[in-house]
């Protein structure tokens, strides 16, 4: 039986994704689908960012932003025109923007989409530090429940990286994909006969080449490391995440997970997180896996092998289908690198998700937004540009 919520509308699991929707569903997770806290305990809501003064001093709103194709806008239409539900920008710990529209405030948790995946990586690399996890052995050592499925003979890397054999199509808009079963297995979309259980989804996947071999982005990938996280600690996702890396960094508010039937968490896209906290995480990603409270979460190699990649990262890459599109791009251990540029990675989700980390110019970019289509051609390389051309300028004015 679906939740319902009082909006007029009456949005349930029926509707919630469809466009005229998800402004309101994005904010409202929790009254849609069952949930775990993912606990913060940052006594002073203000936590560890620095504001700076109200207004735009330094004249961002103005920037212009050289838009893929070679045409221009400024940041004021960037955000305008692509269905910005919050944005932050951040500077060491200094916030030099933030601004909410519509219902947002900053204390609204917003659905993070595949910038989960990201949350869920750094969870896996604190329990590989803690020698609970070695990302060499094959996924069945941890998760005996696969070794039956296409996922046997996978190693954590092979997954971290989105490069096991598995069948998977990641297209968001064909109803008959595997996406969409994914969603119906664990509850985001009504049930056409199949999985009633993200695991129960995840053991029918069936390999179709060899392990190991060339990118392709797939979000079962991302369950399978969640399923991983708590197989190696025994606890529930989201008390290993507040444990580990929600509580320890800052955070000022609890996120949280959408679950499924079984309580198994939706690891892919289902958390639910503030804007300022999600700065927070970019920052620690930026500064080598240290909070702004200078409290280490990650090992600096495991943070530098993401920005590194493997020896073969970068051919993998180029062997896939997101080549053509991102030149010189990479994947590793759930970051993306749109170009060559070794310094700046992504953390992305569907309908206009991002968090944007420059450890050279010290940037970190997060924008939440509500855009119609899961990928837009438009908006997703616009946001892009527009936090690369702030951290232009902001390394020019440190330079003057």
């Amino acid at each position: 039986m679906s939740r319902t919520n009082t909006r007029e509308s009456r949005v349930t699991v029926d509707n919630w994704q469809e466009p005229g929707n998800l402004q309101w569903s994005f904010l409202h997770m929790d009254e849609l689908f069952a949930n775990a806290a993912i606990r913060a305990t940052a006594a002073d809501s203000a936590g560890p960012l620095e504001r700076a003064t109200p207004g735009d001093p330094l004249g961002l709103h103005s920037l212009p932003v050289r838009l893929p194709g070679g045409s221009y806008s400024t940041v004021e239409q960037v955000l305008a025109t692509t269905s910005t539900d919050a944005w932050m920008l951040l500077h060491g710990n200094e916030v030099l923007a933030e601004e909410y529209f519509g219902a947002m405030s900053p204390g609204t948790r917003h659905l993070l989409m595949s910038v989960s995946k990201s949350i869920v990586s750094a969870v896996v690399g604190v329990l590989a530090g803690q020698g609970k996890i070695d990302t060499a052995q094959a996924i069945e050592h941890y998760v005996p429940g696969l070794r039956a499925s296409g996922y046997r003979g996978a190693t954590v890397r092979d997954i971290l990286d989105m490069r096991s054999g598995i069948k998977f199509s990641e297209e968001y808009l064909d109803a008959g994909s595997e996406v969409r079963k994914l969603d119906e297995a664990v509850g985001w979309a009504p049930r056409n006969g199949g999985a009633g259980t993200l695991k129960e989804f995840l053991v029918t996947l069936e390999q179709v080449r060899e392990h190991g071999g060339h990118f392709e982005y797939r979000s079962c990938e991302t369950d399978v490391l969640g399923w991983l996280c708590e197989a190696a600690s025994g606890k529930p996702f989201a008390e290993l995440a507040s444990e580990l890396l929600w509580a320890r960094m800052g955070g000022c508010h609890d996120a949280y997970i959408c679950l499924d039937a079984a309580g198994t968490g939706m690891f892919d896209g289902g958390i639910c997180a503030t804007l300022g906290d999600m700065a927070l995480f970019g920052a620690m990603i930026r500064d080598g896996g240290v909070t702004l409270n200078d409290e280490r979460i990650l090992e600096p190699g495991w943070v530098e092998d993401i920005f590194a990649g493997g020896p073969d990262t970068a051919a993998a890459f180029a062997a896939g289908n997101h080549a053509e599109a991102m030149p010189g791009g990479r994947y590793r251990s759930q970051f993306w690198f749109l170009s060559d540029d070794p310094d700046t990675a992504y953390c992305l989700g569907i309908h206009g998700q991002m968090v944007y980390i420059n450890r050279k110019s010290g940037v970190v970019g997060v924008k939440f937004s509500s855009t119609a289509l899961p990928v837009d051609p438009v908006a997703g390389p616009a946001a892009a540009a527009m936090f690369e051309a702030i951290s232009e300028r902001l390394v020019a004015l440190n330079e003057d």
